[in-house]
């Protein structure tokens, strides 16, 4: 496979940009090679700068749904541009996806808009600390909540994918502030709480993880999340960045029938657009400003063009709720034939799913938390990558992501995957 124009852009990059990429993980370090540069994309395909085409399993990390440049998306950005980028005042559009968002989402009562998950995460902390008037949060080793300082302990992703175990610049004190678990662990939850009485502003969590691979809650660990929250007056962060609107119209709340006090959303609520929001329940929704005196601002909070796009693909995941039928069916049949050829190279694994979110960990142990999927043979991982890659299937270039299905992907797409797997463990084993 021809990537020379790939190779040349990288080359040029690294001069001005730090390490060539504008995120970590598209620096292919985890996996080693060339990071591929991407020209277009239009459905389930990517197309890179040399003309290769791809099966694409990431789908811009969640937020393509119904796939790249899906045509009635694309004519609303286009339609809402010519009125200018950006205004720096309100909109009627920014009411429309608050009042579209909370018809679908429960405990959603007021809701912020913003830039990025990142700033969703923060903003969401910044508002529990002062709604309680404590200063500590506890959050869980692979979660992955942006780079704010305090989500920088003990991280999933791009930290995970660079074994960076402590992050220069995350002073002593933000970290003193921030407690950690294990994913999965309630008893060690329980006993944070017990050894800092009083003192802990909220849980954030990403209720069902992608950034350590698809990790699933254990049967009653959101529940006793939730208990442990109502007994001790800690405000529930469910970080749905990856899994709002997605797993579920409701996310994760609706599909696991949990509550939670805040949730933050990103990337999908703009359809690949920058953009974040943070929301919950209304008396402690209440204290941001201008109501309250938890100060959050943002000049392009609610950016017309990111809230067009936004608005006009969750109107047709609402109006059309069969769509996230047929994406669950092709993740599990994709996942069958996964196991089906996984089960016939003899070599162990384990395949992690729920919804349209997937991963596949070269275990002989159920992935459960971080430390179980850094156990994984992650340098197998990095072989069946680039093996799949050269027959055109671009999965995530780390072991410690999960899969995205778009539900541009057809059967055909599912089955060239599951066949390409199966000759990739032929040659990589």
């Amino acid at each position: 496979m021809d990537i020379s124009n790939s190779k040349s852009l990288f080359s040029r990059a690294q001069l001005s940009i730090p390490g060539g990429v504008n995120s970590p993980v598209r620096a292919f370090k985890s996996v080693g090679g060339t990071p591929l540069f991407i020209k277009h994309a239009k459905g389930a395909y990517l197309y890179d700068v040399d003309g290769n085409k791809y099966i694409d399993y990431i789908a811009s990390w969640g937020p393509m749904i119904l796939g790249h440049a899906y045509e009635p998306v694309v004519k609303a950005i286009q339609e809402q541009a010519v009125f200018s980028t950006s205004y720096g005042a309100p909109t009627e559009l920014e009411i429309k996806m608050a009042e579209l968002i909370r018809s679908m989402a429960p405990n959603v009562d007021l809701i912020r808009m913003v830039s990025s998950g990142t700033e969703a995460c923060m903003s969401a902390v910044r508002v529990a600390r002062g709604y309680t008037g404590r200063n500590k949060i506890i959050k869980f080793e692979g979660c992955y909540h942006g780079h704010a300082d305090s989500f920088l302990v003990k991280a999933g992703s791009g930290v995970a994918t660079f074994n960076i175990q402590t992050v220069p610049g995350v002073t002593a004190g933000v970290s003193n502030d921030t407690l950690t678990c294990a994913y999965n662990d309630l008893e060690a939850v329980e006993r944070l709480v017990s050894e800092n009485p009083n003192e802990i502003a909220a849980i954030i969590i990403e209720a069902v993880a992608g950034n350590m691979g698809c990790i699933l809650p254990k049967e009653g660990f959101l529940k006793g999340l939730r208990k442990i929250c109502d007994d001790h007056n800690i405000v529930l962060i469910f970080d749905e960045v990856m899994t709002g609107f997605r797993l579920a119209l409701g996310g994760v709340q609706e599909k696991l029938g949990i509550d939670a006090d805040l949730v933050t959303y990103g990337k999908v609520i703009g359809a690949g657009m920058p953009v974040g929001a943070f929301g919950g329940k209304r008396h402690i929704m209440e204290m941001v400003s201008p109501l309250g005196n938890v100060y959050q601002a943002g000049t392009l909070s609610g950016n017309p063009i990111a809230m067009i796009a936004g608005y006009t693909l969750l109107t047709i995941l609402k109006e059309q709720p069969e769509i996230l039928a047929e994406l669950d069916a092709k993740t599990l049949y994709l996942k069958e034939g996964l196991e089906r050829v996984l089960k016939a190279s003899g070599t162990p694994y384990v395949i992690n799913h729920l919804g349209s979110m997937i991963s596949v960990h070269f275990s002989e142990h159920p992935v459960t938390d971080f430390a179980s999927a850094a156990a994984a043979n992650n340098n197998l991982f990095k072989k069946y990558f680039h093996a799949m890659l050269n027959r055109g299937i671009y999965l995530p270039p780390s072991a410690f992501e999960s899969w995205f299905l778009n539900n541009a992907l057809s059967y055909e797409d599912l089955n060239k995957t599951i066949a390409a797997t199966e000759e990739s463990l032929k040659e990589i084993l």
